[in-house]
């Protein structure tokens, strides 16, 4: 996309390997642009600080494992307020849109830039659009204050609704410079962030004074560059109630089998973490991990396995896993939803059924398998409080960055500084469980499964990963992040 081009162009290199990967700046575009003294430096909640501000030339580096002769690889601009804004207070006219699926903390954001806005920089004006993208030019706009967002924290949801797809960048823009917004903040998985990155371009063509900042939403944590996304923590802790129940059920009963399916298309962080986190999980699958399910080293040999010496055991699994097993008219491999997401079948029904016919008519077993999906009960709650400290962060940075004049980045910790990042760095690919690294070794060994994979698939995707030491000059490893 030529979007993504002119973000690349913000790219510098220094001594001994130093590469900036830096953001546009209104400035960039308008170099006669007039900066303000920023008005943090009057706030009471401020005066206790040390540093008001952050140095200009404050980066955050996406590598801190390096070997003495690496280079200094990847930066960031280091997120937090500047010194001089580019907007005066009362010039501001800001909206904040969420848009894709529910999940937890959602409201957090929304509350805490509204606040943001409001107590640090003494913006009145802000809006939220209505239903997703879509709401810039079909709905009607949410007038908020500190007053209406004061206790949305507590509810899950988004207030200002969401919806998939209905991006038409050309009318959305047309509604941001009719409306007089010169501030965007926009909540979104991946493609809600090309989404922005499109809004961005399509703004700097237009030669329009608006600022544009991202902040990541994606409860499977399969947004790259960044730590971790908002919510995964609230779903890992929440899906511990599944795990349990589920647990319970099996051992009230003679081989019982309880089958978790958890959220993860192309990801299994919350598969993988809530696993770990439970310990009365006997196996699990992701979709990054190969498996297979008759003959020698398969799953239904596992599964008589541990019946056979526990009297019951806990499966859990995550939305995209196993499906390549699903039979061809089982699956919609050319429907998508409006998002642009392949639809998949509900993989945990067919495995619990596959499970239950396998047993009864080859192996004469009965087995009492339960079947829990706690999907749509972990996107709808709030967020825990881990999260809503994140949110918190996440918000605040992508304010400071507006009223610095950022724009056309998404803001994240990268190895816990938050940063900005260019659009492009956190849409180009996804966030995915490394099977080859000791996290998912940690995995194996705390529910004792085999890895299931036929042995040239695991060969396949060693092929594909980079080894441990070129690692270091690539993206950031994940192991122990957590």
């Amino acid at each position: 996309m030529a979007c993504y081009e002119i973000l690349r162009s913000k790219s510098f290199s220094g001594e001994a390997g130093y590469v900036l990967e830096d953001v546009p700046h209104l400035t960039d575009y308008f170099p006669d642009l007039p900066a303000y003294p920023n008005p943090l430096q009057f706030n009471p909640a401020y005066s206790v600080v040390k540093q008001y501000f952050v140095n200009s030339d404050d980066t955050v580096t996406q590598k801190i494992v390096v070997h003495k002769s690496s280079p200094r690889g990847v930066h960031f601009r280091r997120a937090g307020p500047r010194q001089k804004v580019y907007f005066e207070p009362d010039e501001v006219h800001a909206c904040i849109v969420t848009c894709g699926g529910l999940c937890p903390g959602l409201n957090t954001v929304i509350r805490e830039i509204v606040c943001g806005l409001y107590n640090m920089y003494g913006v009145n004006r802000i809006l939220g659009i209505d239903g997703g993208y879509r709401g810039f030019y079909a709905r009607n706009t949410i007038t908020l204050t500190p007053k209406v967002v004061n206790d949305i924290h507590k509810r899950g949801g988004t207030i200002i609704g969401t919806s998939r797809g209905g991006h038409d960048t050309s009318k959305i823009v047309d509604s941001i410079q009719d409306r007089g917004i010169n501030q965007v903040y926009i909540i979104g998985g991946d493609g809600t962030q090309k989404g922005a990155a499109a809004i961005y371009e399509e703004i700097r063509r237009r030669g329009l004074k608006v600022a544009v900042a991202g902040i990541p939403k994606t409860i499977d944590n399969d947004i790259p560059v960044i730590d971790r996304s908002f919510g995964f923590d609230t779903a890992v802790e929440e899906a511990q109630r599944a795990i349990n129940a589920a647990h319970v059920e099996a051992e009230s009963i003679e081989n019982g089998v309880g089958v978790v399916k958890l959220m993860g298309r192309y990801s299994g962080f919350i598969a993988m973490y809530a696993t770990l986190a439970s310990r009365d999980v006997d196996c699990c699958l992701i979709p990054e991990s190969p498996f297979y399910l008759e003959g020698k080293g398969g799953l239904f040999e596992y599964i008589e396995k541990r019946l056979k010496e526990n009297g019951h055991m806990v499966i859990v699994m995550a939305e995209g896993a196993g499906q390549d097993l699903l039979s061809e008219s089982l699956q919609s491999m050319n429907l998508k939803d409006a998002s642009g997401n392949k639809l998949l079948q509900d993989v945990g029904l067919w495995m619990s059924q596959r499970i239950k016919d396998h047993f009864a008519l080859q192996r004469k077993m009965v087995l009492n398998l339960k079947y829990i999906d706690p999907t749509y009960m972990i996107r709808a709650i709030p967020s825990n409080a881990s999260d809503n400290v994140y949110c918190t962060l996440l918000a605040q940075s992508a304010v400071h960055g507006a009223m610095a004049g950022y724009t056309g980045f998404t803001v994240g910790p990268v190895n816990g500084r938050h940063a900005y990042i260019p659009f492009y760095r956190v849409t180009e690919k996804t966030n995915q469980v490394v099977i080859t690294d000791r996290m998912w070794a940690r995995l194996l060994a705390s529910t004792n499964q085999p890895s299931f994979g036929i042995p040239k698939d695991v060969t396949e995707v060693m092929k594909e990963e980079e080894p441990q030491t070129p690692l270091l000059d690539g993206v950031n490893c994940n192991d122990g992040k957590y």
